[in-house]
């Protein structure tokens, strides 16, 4: 028998039981979808963290109070104390270097803004004026903190464009007074509308100057310093030059912790690629069980077409011939029931993607492959044994069950 003839032969048999064979792709194409959704997930949120980061900036380094062996390999911040605190005069002294491009020391606290009878508790930046290009942000009116020396305060701010909608609505804000905590200051700038940077919801800040941050929290302490050098070749040595100028500003100890931009998004990929395969893998469990439930198809299949089975070996169809039949109907069922599953699963994401416009969908090239591939690897696979129960029926008795 041809390919040609097995293949209208098992179309033949499929249309022969609509139902049951409607069931049978339903489960296949279900298994499928799960699997492109999933992955395509998956591969949304490593995007979305890779985007995230690129926000940061592009030769970031991150420098923070604390050794992260202390504190269980987490956060300096979060747990445990730190040796020494982070100065103003440290992060001045890490910048005289030609390999850093831009330096801004970071205070962060939580403050009510208050503008007559209006007040919002928010995030409070101190910073300088380099913020901008370390962080790669845009301002959207008037002029961002003073160049000023990092440790004269400056009784100025520039608010996100949410909180100057929330404080002055349609009111020009420029040059307009805000109460921040217990001290007055002069609105000189307005953030550009740019979202949530990873860290920071910038649309609900309030920057100051550095040194008037330390007044207004009564700490001398930096919450982080960042960094930006001039090309990423010189990370490395930007790098060593901090760590042995911090070191000998601080007695020979290295009591602080340095980050890169590519070492945390590296960590996060690594974490976001294992959860995709993860829920891949669970998905493709729907897989294997559409292929118990083609096995157990074919098997009643079998049993009902014992007559038909029985006059093609009476008319000499080999055993080999009888498998190959059985196997090539379920094939057509894996490759259809995984095709209508692409279908779906397209459909799925782009569903997704339409609610949750953030979120980069596209399921990876190797999600395709792998669908299709086990859709129809289980499909064959537990095909096996209808096949050679129906290879092993003797025909006289097969025909004598009519």
């Amino acid at each position: 028998m041809k390919t040609r003839d097995a293949t209208r032969f098992a179309f033949d048999a499929l249309r022969g039981y609509r139902t049951r064979t409607l069931l049978m792709l339903l489960a296949m194409s279900i298994g499928v979808a799960s699997v492109l959704v999933l992955t395509s997930l998956g591969e949304a949120a490593r995007r979305y963290v890779t985007g995230e980061f690129a926000s940061l900036g592009t030769n970031l380094i991150i420098v923070l109070p604390g050794k992260s062996e202390t504190t269980g390999g987490g956060s300096p911040n979060l747990l445990g104390g730190t040796t020494r605190d982070l100065t103003l005069n440290d992060a001045l002294a890490v910048s005289r270097s030609s390999l850093i491009n831009h330096m801004a020391p970071l205070i962060i606290g939580s403050a009510p803004v208050s503008v007559r009878n209006l007040q919002r508790d928010v995030m409070v930046v101190g910073t300088t004026s380099s913020l901008l290009d370390v962080r790669q942000w845009h301002l959207g009116k008037g002029q961002f903190l003073p160049e000023t020396d990092i440790d004269r305060a400056s009784f100025v701010t520039v608010l996100g464009s949410t909180l100057k909608q929330e404080l002055f609505g349609a009111k020009n804000a420029l040059g307009e007074w805000v109460r921040i905590g217990d001290r007055r200051f002069r609105v000189v700038g307005i953030m550009a509308a740019q979202g949530r940077s990873f860290d920071i919801d910038v649309e609900n800040v309030a920057f100051v100057p550095v040194a008037s941050a330390q007044m207004l929290f009564n700490t001398q302490s930096l919450f982080r310093i960042l960094l930006d050098t001039r090309s990423r070749e010189s990370i490395p040595r930007a790098i060593e030059h901090i760590r042995r100028t911090l070191r000998e500003r601080h007695q020979g100890e290295e009591d602080v912790t340095i980050i890169t931009q590519d070492a945390v998004l590296a960590t996060f990929d690594k974490i976001l690629r294992a959860l995709t395969l993860t829920v891949a893998g669970i998905a493709a469990i729907s897989l294997a069980v559409a292929g118990i439930l083609i096995m157990n198809v074919m098997l009643v299949a079998v049993s009902q077409r014992t007559t038909e089975i029985g006059l093609l070996k009476a008319l000499g169809a080999p055993r080999r011939q009888i498998i190959r039949l059985i196997m090539t109907e379920a094939a057509l069922l894996s490759s259809m029931g995984a095709g209508l599953g692409l279908l779906v699963g397209q459909i799925g994401s782009n569903l997704i993607g339409y609610f949750y416009p953030a979120l980069p969908l596209g399921a990876p090239w190797w999600a395709f492959v792998a669908a299709i591939g086990v859709a129809l690897g289980t499909g064959l696979l537990f095909s096996l044994l209808p096949a050679r129960r129906a290879a092993q029926l003797d025909p006289v008795q097969a025909l004598a069950r009519r």
